[in-house]
């Protein structure tokens, strides 16, 4: 077995682990649902935007705000990336979630999953990986 072959399938088998994890997670108190702004809703991931610098990021960047609602797009045939799930912002591509964080993501959505995202975190910074950071929920 290749390296490579050896680490992609490690990569699935973690993935895979984690979202069984999440899926066999025991639901919140009624009560504690109540106290939180997001019920029903838990948080599968935080994640830097990648690509944040090659697309319409920059042009955006004074209208972004933390809070605001980002959408995940699944791109099955994006020739870099099988896994690719897309962040766009009121129609404009802001970037991708990281090749290395999105396998439970991409997983979930092609079963049809309900997810949603939104913006927790903006950096004025020089590194393009600290300018944007989103959490994705999983309707539970």
């Amino acid at each position: 077995m290749s390296r490579r072959i050896f680490l992609q399938s490690l990569t699935a088998l973690f993935g895979e682990i984690a979202l069984t994890a999440v899926a066999q997670a025991k639901p919140e108190s009624p009560s504690s649902l109540s106290s939180k702004p997001h019920a029903g809703w838990k948080t599968l991931q935080v994640s830097p935007v990648a690509g944040f610098q090659y697309y319409q990021g920059e042009t955006l960047w004074p209208q972004l705000a933390t809070g605001q609602g980002v959408r995940l797009i699944r791109e099955t045939g994006n020739p870099y990336d099988k896994r690719a799930v897309r962040i766009d912002w009121q129609g404009e591509k802001l970037g991708y979630l990281p090749r290395i964080d999105n396998a439970a993501v991409a997983q979930l959505m092609d079963r049809g999953e309900t997810l949603s995202a939104l913006i927790t975190g903006l950096k004025n910074s020089d590194n393009p990986w600290e300018r944007i950071v989103v959490e994705v929920r999983w309707k539970v």
